[in-house]
């Protein structure tokens, strides 16, 4: 019987340089990201000139909550309703663009939130806001 001479299998394996390649240009990439020398977030832009420009200031919230219970505060401290005027026109006084929150439960009377929408429209403020919860 003849026999044929069989060259031995070769085993797979895998290469390693090419993975290495990889993983080096995902470091680099990330390393640029990181140290923003590609610009992550938008065009760049170069902004125009204005004779009247106006500071872009961070908005100060100012939280009214109506508990259940009668008790009213004004960013965590209890106030009456005739405070909670007088507060609000000082904190209006200090920075004309105060935003407030009204956070109330869903069990206040309708006459104490109403009290509460009159003592910020006395002070002169503008913006508000009513917290609420996302439906179920």
């Amino acid at each position: 019987m003849r026999r044929w001479t069989e060259e031995p299998r070769k085993q797979a394996r895998i290469e390693i340089i090419p993975m290495i390649d990889v993983m080096m240009f995902l470091l680099v990439f990330f390393v640029l990201i990181s140290i923003n020398v590609i610009p992550a977030l938008g065009i760049k832009t170069t902004l125009p000139q204005s004779s009247q420009p106006e500071d872009n200031r961070a908005v100060k919230n100012v939280i009214i909550t109506l508990a259940p219970s009668g008790e009213m505060q004004l960013d965590g401290a209890a106030v009456t309703a005739d405070e909670l005027t007088q507060r609000l026109t000082a904190l209006h006084a200090a920075d004309p663009h105060v935003n407030v929150i009204i956070n109330g439960d869903r069990t206040v009377e309708m006459q104490r939130l109403v009290d509460a929408l009159d003592a910020v429209k006395a002070a002169g403020i503008d913006a508000l806001s009513m917290a609420t919860k996302k439906r179920d």
